[in-house]
């Protein structure tokens, strides 16, 4: 337990920030979820439209911490190659 009163502060902000992050994580899940059944459904434009609109929400995290920039561009080009290959295949 914080005895002091900063160690007290800092508990409180840790705990605001752990929502928040918590928040943009799940948020970015579900995008990257839609894009996912996109591509298992093989509908192309669907999947091309889910990309479109997670691709800046993962980077938003990255920029803000909840990841970091190099596992959302991991990510983001792993897509990108799979919403790729669906009509190829």
């Amino acid at each position: 337990m914080a005895n002091t009163p900063s160690a007290k502060k800092a508990t409180r902000k840790i705990a605001r920030r752990t929502a928040i992050n918590t928040n943009r994580r799940s948020r970015v899940r579900t995008f990257l979820r839609k894009v996912e059944e996109a591509i298992t459904a093989g509908d192309k434009d669907a999947a091309v439209s889910a990309f479109r609109i997670a691709e800046p929400e993962l980077m938003s995290a990255a920029s803000h911490g909840v990841f970091h920039k190099n596992t959302a561009s991991r990510k983001i080009s792993r897509l990108a190659h799979r919403v790729k290959t669906i009509g190829a295949a």
